[in-house]
């Protein structure tokens, strides 16, 4: 029995749950035309806002179960026909495929990235003195992108509708101490009176020749630490505390943290501040140990390491514990007074947002949401510590954020399709679990091609605020700091209670090029589209609105940056 099977099929992107299929002939069907096509035998496909006849006639017979018989009966001409349209077809689709030009070749995706035909914004680096003013021809895809807006803003809508900022119960203290048995045996709860930081002896047990720093996990596990602590294992023996035959080391934590955010100016700032003589931090720049190395986390997708145990985090304090007990065991006044200025500060700009390890520690039985933050720990041991937080438009921040982390192939495109993709996962999130349980959601932020949820200021400040009092931050944002450094400083050392500088020891500070800024290749990739911006303006006004009302200034809304 030979049946005559002829199609016509048409894919539009605007029309992609309705595809379009009439056959003629077979043994159960009746005879339908398609609308389209018209009764004629074509394969349609439309590109670029076009349709394209790729093969004017394709009629192919099957008689039975005949399978590559069948072709082979037919005659030369069909046959090369049919061989030559699919080429001519593969060719088309192949060059769309690889030139990115795919949109209305293929069945679209629910979302067609564009872009707003307006001038690109100013692109601002991690050090917005930088910006400068960037002309560029807007491409063909940015253009096309534009039509796709509204796809996106319905996410972003119910993304909206959903936002909630409810306040977290807070964990018992004994919860807490469960958690962290050996970090609470090892920390005291009460520390020296006369320390501006919060510093305690601790008994050491081994000899001179005893390297104090023989298991530090930052040692065993990065190189570019280790000359750091071949400089304080030298001196270490030269600063314990002898009595009665036995070793005390002083021990520190820091009397304020910069908690974040990244791409904000952090680094910046800790320069800056570094340069103060009343100011020592840690040996390391950001140990991360709070959020990550406690937990054994160096890179997530690694997978765990052995945890960081407090004592290594301790070690990176000894610097500025040496001259904190150098003013304690002073003979003159002058001296301890001098000594006794000195504060400790730490700068990890993951202690803010980051709590991604909680998923793999703490009992999951809060609806999605974590029973225990950072912020819970350190309140626990420094009821007191001062918190200082850098911030800057979270649109900007993400930008410069995918610029710094990405590898290869970045493009203001290949951003945009970031961007889209992330909305989609954080809503679908959403849709299910609390805006909490989404912000700190792990598979949901490692799932992310961008790390949308850093710039989710709001939620996480409001967060620590449940623990810490509203006087014990200082709030600063990169666009004020970029305008007035000095300014900016002198609030940081008001903050600190920090002694006046001298004019040169000033002039040192607030004069040096910034620090960390945005690499030369990446500036040469401008700025994101507008059309991007305008998405991620949409996405972030709820969260920089409620910003702004907690801290009572309009400035952190970022209406006009």
């Amino acid at each position: 029995m030979r049946h005559c099977i002829d199609c016509c099929i048409q894919l539009f992107p605007e029309d992609t749950h309705k595809q379009q299929v009439a056959c003629q002939g077979g043994p159960h069907h009746s005879h339908q035309v398609c609308p389209t096509c018209k009764g004629e035998n074509k394969i349609l496909f439309r590109v670029d806002s076009r349709q394209m006849n790729l093969l004017a006639v394709l009629e192919v017979r099957t008689e039975g179960n005949e399978n590559w018989g069948g072709f082979l009966r037919f005659k030369k001409g069909k046959r090369c026909s049919l061989v030559f349209g699919l080429i001519i077809m593969t060719l088309v689709m192949a060059s769309y495929l690889l030139s990115g030009a795919h949109q209305e070749l293929l069945i679209s995706s629910p979302f067609h990235y564009g872009g707003f035909p307006s001038n690109p914004s100013l692109m601002d680096s991690e050090n917005p003195s930088d910006m400068k003013e960037h002309h560029y021809q807007p491409s063909i895809n940015n253009i096309s992108y534009v039509k796709d807006y509204p796809s996106i803003k319905l996410i972003i809508d119910s993304i909206a509708a959903r936002i909630e900022f409810t306040t977290r119960q807070l964990p018992d203290l004994q919860d807490l101490k469960r958690q962290e048995l050996h970090m609470f045996s090892v920390i005291p709860h009460k520390f020296l009176p006369n320390s501006k930081s919060p510093c305690w002896y601790e008994e050491f047990s081994g000899r001179n020749t005893t390297d104090p720093y023989l298991t530090n996990s930052y040692v065993l596990y990065s190189k570019r630490f280790r000359s750091t602590f071949d400089a304080l294992r030298k001196v270490f023996w030269g600063h314990l505390s002898h009595v009665h035959g036995k070793h005390f080391r002083l021990r520190c934590l820091p009397h304020f943290y910069i908690i974040g955010q990244p791409k904000c100016g952090t680094t910046d700032l800790y320069d800056r501040l570094r340069l103060h003589p009343e100011v020592k931090f840690s040996a390391i720049k950001e140990p991360h140990w709070w959020t990550r190395k406690r937990f054994g986390i160096v890179r997530l997708r690694d997978g765990l390491r052995d945890r960081y145990p407090v004592e290594d985090y301790l070690d990176l304090f000894d610097l500025a514990a040496h001259q904190i007990h150098q003013g304690l065991q002073a003979a003159s006044a002058e001296e301890q007074s001098k000594m006794n200025k000195i504060i400790i500060g730490e700068a990890s700009a993951s202690t803010m947002w980051d709590n991604n390890a909680w998923t793999f520690f703490y009992d999951n039985s809060t609806d999605g949401e974590p029973p225990f933050l950072t912020q819970d720990f350190i309140h626990a041991f420094q009821p007191e510590a001062k918190l200082i937080v850098m911030l800057r438009d979270p649109v900007e921040r993400l930008y410069s954020d995918y610029l710094y982390f990405a590898s290869s192939n970045k493009s203001a495109d290949d951003f945009h399709e970031k961007v889209t993709e992330a909305l989609q996962l954080f809503e679908s999130c959403m849709l299910d679990y609390s805006l909490r349980a989404c912000v700190y959601n792990n598979t949901l932020n490692n799932a992310m091609p961008v790390r949308l949820q850093v710039g989710l200021y709001a939620v996480y400040l409001l967060d620590w605020l449940t623990v810490f009092k509203k006087e014990q931050f200082l709030i600063l944002r990169l666009e004020d700091h970029a305008s007035n450094v000095k300014y900016t400083m002198h609030r940081v050392f008001h903050f600190l209670n920090l002694g006046p500088l001298s004019e040169k020891q000033e002039a040192l500070m607030t004069k040096s090029p910034a620090s960390n800024t945005r690499r030369p290749e990446d500036r040469s990739l401008g700025p994101m589209w507008p059309v991007t911006q305008k998405i991620l303006q949409d996405f972030y006004g709820p969260f920089n609105t409620r910003l702004a009302q907690v801290l009572d200034d309009e400035a952190f809304a970022w209406k006009t940056t």
